[in-house]
This record gives C-alpha cells, sequence and structure tokens, in this order.
C-alpha cells in the first residue's frame, strides 16, 4: 500500500512538470494541460482516486496549498502599482463582486433549477477569478502594466474575500433562511473578518520586524515563510472557521508594503513552491470529477458559462470603472479577461461536500459545474485574450528589445545598430556624461544605478525581452543579472566579460558565468572591443546571400572581424556567445564589430560582397 501511494504521488508530480513544460512551448496556460491530465487520471483511467490516496487529509492538505499560493500571490501586491487605480480595484472586489454573485445566482437558478440556497452559494464561488490562472495569462496577454496591476490585484483579493462570501452563504443554508439565520450569518462575517485581519496584520508585522533587523539568518527565512503562513491559516481558523485564507493574504501584503523588508528571496522560493502546489491540486482536483454528473448538468451549464462571461464581467466592469480614467478599449479588455482557477474548484469541492452530509440532493453538481466554468473560461480565454489586446491596441509589444547596462561609447554603438534594426534598447548608467550622450543620439537612456530601489519603479522595461551587460565594472554586470533573472529569465541574459575576467578573473577560472550567458564569446571584452571602436573600428550589419556566403563574410573579414550578432529570415535576434553554434546561410544579416583594413590593402579586397545599403555602418 505505501508503495503505491509513493508511486502515485511521484506519478502526479511527474505529470505536473510534462504539463508545465508542455504549456510553457506551446504558450497557453498550464491549467488545461493540467485539467485534462487530472480527468485522464481520474474519472477516465481509475489510475488516481484522491479519496483512497489521501483519505482525510484531503482537503486538509488542500486547504493548507491554497493558504500559499494566496500569500505567494499577494507579497506581489504593492500600493504603488495601482496608485490612482485604487478606486477601480475597490470596485471590482466589492461592489462588482456583488454584481457577480447576483447575475450568477440568477442565471444558475434559471438554468438548472437549483433552488435558492445552491444558487446562491455556487454565486458565491463563481465570484473569484484567482492568480493561479490570471498570472500565468498575463504571461500569454501581456496588456498594459496599468490593466495587468489591476487584473493581478483584482485576482489576488478577490479570492479570500469570494473564499469568506461563501462560508457566510454556507452558514446562512445551514443556519435556516430566517431573521435567525441573517443574524448569525452576520455575526460570523464579523468574527472572520476580524480573525483573519488581526492575525494577518500581526503575523505580517511581526515577520517583517524579524527580517528588517536580521533575528533571522537567511538560510531560514524562506523556511519560516512557509511555516508562518501555515502557522497563520491555522490560528486563525482556531479562531474562527474559514479565516485562515483572509489572514494569509493580509500578511503578504503587510509584507509587501512594508518598507525595507527583504522579500526577493522569500517571493522567488514562494513562486516556485505556488507552481507545484498549483499543479498538483489540479490534477488531484480534476480527477474527483465525476463525468455522468457533467452529463446531468446538461447544456444548462453551457448557459450559466455564458451567462457569467458575457453579463456578469462586463456588468462587474462596467460598475466598476465607472467614472475612472481607463478607456473604453482598457475597459472591453477587462470585460473579456476572469478565468476561474484552483480556488473556485477547491471551495467548491468543500462545500459540497459538507451540503451532501446536510441532505441537499443537488449538492453533488456543484463541483462539476464548478469546473466546466473553469475550462470554459480558461480555453476561451486564452484562446483569444491576446489577439483583443492587440486589436484594442492595449497590448505590450513583443518582448524583443534590450535592457542594456552601460551608456558608454561602446554600448551607444551597439543600441544604435539594435534600433536600426528593429529592436527597442534602453541604456541604464549612474554616468551622467555618457546618459546625455546616448539621448543627444536619440537613445533611451535612464540615468542612475540599474539594481536600484530607484529602478525598480521608474524602469520601463515595457518590450524588452532580453538584459545585455556591457559595463566595465563586473560587479555592477553582476548584480545586474541577478537582478534582471527574475524579469527575463536566465537564458535571456548576457555579459560581455570585463577585462580582467578574460585574463584570469573569476569568470574564467570557473569556466563560465553563473548566469545567462558570456556576450560575443570568450575571446572578446569590455577593453579589446572600446579599444577597436576607438582606433577607428565600426560595427556593421552584413546581408548574407546566394552570391556572398558566410565563407565569403569570413575570408573577407578574416582577422578583422568580431561577430556580435546574427538576424535569421524569421527576424529573430541571436547572439554570439561562448555556447553559439549558429549555422547562417544566405538570407541571414550577421552584425560584427569590424576593424578597417589601413590604406590600398582595402581596395584590393576581393570580397564579393552585395550591393550598397546591404553592408554599411550605421
Amino acid at each position: 500500500m505505501n508503495e503505491t501511494i509513493v508511486i502515485t504521488l511521484a506519478g502526479i508530480g511527474l505529470t505536473a512538470l510534462v504539463c508545465q513544460w508542455l504549456a510553457w512551448r506551446v504558450k497557453l496556460p498550464a491549467i488545461l494541460f493540467l485539467l485534462v491530465a487530472g480527468i485522464v487520471a481520474g474519472p477516465v483511467s481509475g489510475w488516481l482516486n484522491p479519496e483512497t490516496i489521501f483519505g482525510g487529509l484531503l482537503f486538509p492538505i488542500v486547504s493548507l496549498s491554497v493558504a500559499v499560493i494566496l500569500f505567494e500571490g499577494s507579497l506581489t501586491l504593492k500600493f504603488t502599482q495601482i496608485r490612482g487605480l485604487e478606486r477601480v480595484v475597490r470596485r471590482l472586489v466589492t461592489s462588482g463582486l456583488l454584481v457577480t454573485w447576483v447575475v450568477t445566482t440568477v442565471v444558475t437558478h434559471w438554468a438548472l433549477e437549483f433552488p435558492w440556497e445552491l444558487s446562491l452559494l455556487f454565486g458565491a464561488v463563481a465570484v473569484v477569478t484567482g492568480p493561479t490562472v490570471i498570472i500565468p495569462m498575463l504571461r500569454t496577454v501581456r496588456p498594459t502594466a496599468k490593466l495587468a496591476n489591476i487584473l493581478r490585484w483584482e485576482g489576488i483579493v478577490i479570492d479570500p474575500i469570494g473564499a469568506l462570501l461563501a462560508v457566510l452563504v454556507f452558514e446562512f443554508i445551514i443556519s435556516g433562511s430566517n431573521a435567525s439565520g441573517l443574524f448569525h450569518t452576520l455575526l460570523t462575517f464579523g468574527q472572520t473578518l476580524a480573525a483573519g485581519t488581526a492575525i494577518g496584520i500581526g503575523s505580517g508585522y511581526f515577520f517583517g520586524i524579524s527580517l528588517r533587523r536580521h533575528w533571522l539568518p537567511e538560510y531560514l527565512h524562506n523556511v519560516a515563510a512557509l511555516t508562518l503562513v501555515f502557522a497563520a491559516y491555522a490560528a486563525a481558523d482556531a479562531i474562527q472557521a474559514e479565516s485562515g485564507l483572509l489572514a494569509v493574504s493580509v500578511m503578504g501584503v503587510w509584507l509587501a508594503n512594508m518598507p525595507k523588508v527583504p522579500i526577493e528571496d522569500i517571493l522567488d522560493f514562494k513562486e516556485s513552491l505556488s507552481i507545484l502546489l498549483i499543479s498538483g491540486l489540479f490534477i488531484i482536483l480534476a480527477a474527483r470529477i465525476d463525468v455522468r454528473q457533467v452529463h446531468e448538468l446538461g447544456w444548462g451549464a453551457v448557459w450559466i458559462f455564458l451567462g457569467i462571461q458575457f453579463i456578469a464581467r462586463p456588468l462587474k466592469v462596467l460598475s466598476a470603472t465607472w467614472d475612472s480614467p481607463l478607456s473604453w478599449r482598457e475597459r472591453a479588455l477587462l470585460s473579456w479577461i476572469a478565468p476561474r482557477g484552483i480556488v473556485a474548484a477547491a471551495v467548491a469541492a468543500l462545500f459540497a461536500l459538507r451540503l451532501e452530509e446536510q441532505g441537499y440532493a443537488q449538492a453533488h453538481l456543484l463541483v462539476p459545474l464548478t469546473f466546466i466554468v473553469i475550462i470554459g473560461t480558461v480555453v476561451l480565454q486564452s484562446a483569444s485574450a491576446r489577439a483583443l489586446a492587440v486589436l484594442l491596441g492595449v497590448g505590450e509589444p513583443e518582448p524583443r528589445g534590450f535592457l542594456i547596462i552601460g551608456a558608454n561609447p561602446l554600448a551607444r554603438s551597439i543600441a544604435q545598430v539594435l534600433d536600426k534594426q528593429g529592436f527597442n534598447t534602453l541604456l541604464t548608467d549612474p554616468n551622467w556624461d555618457y546618459v546625455r550622450a546616448a539621448r543627444m543620439k536619440g537613445l533611451k537612456a535612464y540615468y542612475g544605478q540599474p539594481v536600484s530601489e530607484h529602478a525598480d519603479r521608474h524602469l520601463d522595461l515595457v518590450g524588452l525581452g532580453r538584459m545585455l551587460a556591457l559595463s566595465p565594472q563586473r560587479e555592477l554586470n553582476t548584480l545586474a543579472a541577478l537582478r534582471y533573472r527574475s524579469e527575463f529569465g536566465a537564458a535571456n541574459i548576457y555579459t560581455l566579460l570585463t577585462s580582467s575576467e578574460s585574463k584570469g578573473g573569476a569568470t574564467a577560472r570557473n569556466g563560465t558565468p553563473k548566469i545567462g550567458h558570456i556576450a560575443f564569446g570568450r575571446g572578446a571584452d569590455y577593453d579589446m572591443l572600446s579599444g577597436l571602436l576607438s582606433a577607428g573600428a565600426d560595427i556593421r550589419a552584413t546581408a548574407l546571400t546566394e552570391n556572398f556566403t558566410y565563407d565569403d563574410y569570413y575570408r573577407k573579414y578574416f582577422g578583422r572581424s568580431i561577430p556580435l550578432f546574427a538576424l535569421n529570415p524569421a527576424g529573430r535576434l541571436l547572439l554570439f556567445t561562448a555556447e553559439t553554434d549558429l549555422k547562417l546561410a544566405s538570407g541571414w544579416t550577421v552584425i560584427s564589430l569590424i576593424e578597417e583594413k589601413p590604406g590600398p590593402e582595402a581596395a584590393k579586397d576581393g570580397g564579393k560582397e552585395p550591393a550598397a545599403g546591404t553592408d554599411g555602418s550605421p
């Protein structure tokens, strides 16, 4: 038996990994693959039976996992991100929530002939959107920063509020739908709000002070954060049932906005842990679906999904954005994006079980109905939201550009070539003379340290997908690589060696840089490239054709060319690095730093170079 459980748990983990990888490959939300995997593993094949594997621990595990997910999401909520839009977010999670609740309740009662009690409960469950699906969808859709922040705030804040609303409706149902039941419900609401808020603020403040005053060694930060999340959830739930999710959400928001509290490492750890928990939970909960119950719902479930998507959401956004600075285009995209996620599934599963024990005949249909709404909203919105954002003009451009660390002459020359090829660049440097020179050449440049709190607030990274460190300071390059790894991913971090590194420094001894790639190969370093530029070399873009192949290019510029970039026929820009093995052919463009031959030798150079205009310095 133990061996079977171990094999099943390992199988869930491997399946989750494969689903996440597939989602990354095809650029779709992982929830789609996770739900399919759970349905195949559970009702289709019978391989996974969560009740048999976890027994009475199933819902405590689900509850604690959701607590970690909400805490991780709330750690990203900074009040500065929604400055000027606070009223919109507040309306979305209050009056807008009530609009969604009422519309969903009415449609559910009409479409499935549910009793009003069950319709009210499902309406409460369906108000949540959730970070588990919003945040991955935002990476694909890439709306403007303003819209992304609104959707992220709504998704994270509304989860504990929606769960609290579901608790209140449940308490109202089981205590009797009368005056005494209403009083009991209001009392429960006040107690839950007080317990969750007090525990959340207290835990957040205590942990923030501990981090700020270094009461804990760094290697215990992540462990302490996870332990305190569990403790806050348990303490709040012990004082007042179902207040734990509110407590961990308040704790995360408090920490995120507490000044001088280092939470970056905790956030990285929690993000990885959340991916694991989300993946496992979706598979486990999807495995509990009974296909016969889905058939029992019939077309009524489809009508409910359509009502939520095309009536409830637009009315909610209209009421929340009334008299706001948002344009009609921005409101239209907000009206389209509201996928449901793991909290809706977990809350529905919990209360369906409790209502079944109370004798409600149709309570068992809450779970399959919730999953139909989850699948419908995620599939429809993930397939269309990016195209809609582009059509409305409220989507960020493709992240093709470069954040360049340094605005020295070498960095300016490279930025000019990249701009000419259609790739946006943003130079950063604490040297005002360098920044001014860059701006005089028409380049975008930020004056200040790229790894400062000011840069975090003011650097505009829209459209930028890679970082290229071209500073002569090794320490600055390393710090920038560490800072922007989370923004762009380690695969999109490139660092030019300094002269000390290329002549036997730390990177040379270790063999490879700790983060990202060595830009332009190990044979190039900052002093060499800067010296060649000062001596008259320039950076050229040369098109390869059938009459001027890469072999011709190599012979023409042998010994005096350092390849920097290659642009393939599809328009993708690749860097030459220490690991590069590019096969260049006709249709490619090579961008290199080329040292000119002196005097008459240049005129004797007999390469079959393309016609004028295909090879020239910027």
